[in-house]
């Protein structure tokens, strides 16, 4: 699937954070409500993607479980127009309203870099909500943020070049996969930012990086069964976190080799297997 037939089969919805009414898109797709018992799978992104990194695993997890699938804000073809906090704290306040919007009062999550973040304040937030938490490579502690996005935050980006822009990030892509990169995943992950508002947006979700939002949360409020599924060689997220993540939180590592940030695209099919089986007990 590219990047465009992802988008068409996209929904919308509106939520109010902090006083502003934005509007959010994200799929919902698999078994209709009532023909499954296990609760909805909710799949958050990081920085800088958006929904369509789940490509290769939400619709397979759709077979068998409802999947939702949301572009946080400022990011994809949810709300970009400046003036509204993108942090993990705002997108904490998102996800929140969003399942609220959907009647979802129970959920797993798996979730992946600053998604993790808003997972994992979430879970510690409505510990009653959660069953399942999978964080991949994801944001905790002090783990962030990373000198690239931390670059990107800077007034200049909104201003750079689109071809200059394109290249930049796209080389976190091309060149951040374990092997060839596929063209289509590239082209994918750029789309939503080759515009002015898209440029801007990257900008502010990139300043929006805030540290404090993971070293406060309380791990040990976490009652979610905690699957740590990782690319064993990520220089920007170590293993050693979702490690220190297991201890803290009674969970389980498993560690992917030949996978770097970008997990799911470097192993699609041992992510998929592993996510099953942790899934399906």
């Amino acid at each position: 699937m590219n990047h465009e037939d992802w988008a068409a089969e996209q929904e919308t919805t509106t939520v109010t954070v902090d006083g502003h009414d934005l509007s959010v898109a994200y799929r919902d797709d698999g078994p209709e409500s009532g023909a499954a018992d296990d609760p909805p799978v909710v799949f958050l992104h990081g920085i800088p993607t958006w929904s369509f990194l789940w490509r290769n695993v939400a619709p397979a997890v759709a077979e068998d479980r409802r999947v939702v699938v949301p572009d946080l804000l400022g990011y994809g073809n949810s709300a970009m127009a400046d003036g509204f906090d993108r942090s993990i704290r705002a997108q904490e306040a998102m996800l929140d309203e969003l399942l609220s919007a959907l009647g979802l009062d129970r959920v797993s999550l798996v979730a992946h870099d600053i998604g993790g973040g808003v997972a994992l304040r979430y879970a510690a937030h409505h510990p009653d909500r959660v069953d399942e938490l999978v964080v991949s490579n994801a944001v905790c502690y002090d783990s962030w943020p990373v000198e690239f996005i931390s670059n990107l935050g800077l007034p200049k980006t909104t201003e750079m070049a689109f071809d200059e822009l394109e290249d930049h990030v796209g080389s976190v892509f091309s060149q951040g996969t374990y092997g060839e990169a596929d063209p289509e995943f590239v082209e994918g992950m750029l789309a939503p930012w080759l515009s002015e508002e898209g440029r801007t947006s990257l900008a502010r979700c990139a300043v929006a990086t805030n540290t404090n939002h993971t070293t406060e949360i309380e791990y040990g409020e976490i009652s979610a069964d905690v699957f740590c599924l990782w690319g064993a060689d990520d220089v920007l997220q170590s293993v050693a976190y979702a490690e220190r993540l297991a201890d803290d939180t009674g969970g389980e590592v498993t560690a992917l080799d030949e996978g770097y940030h970008w997990v799911m695209e470097d192993r699609t099919d041992g992510y998929m297997t592993a996510l099953r089986e942790f899934l399906d007990r």
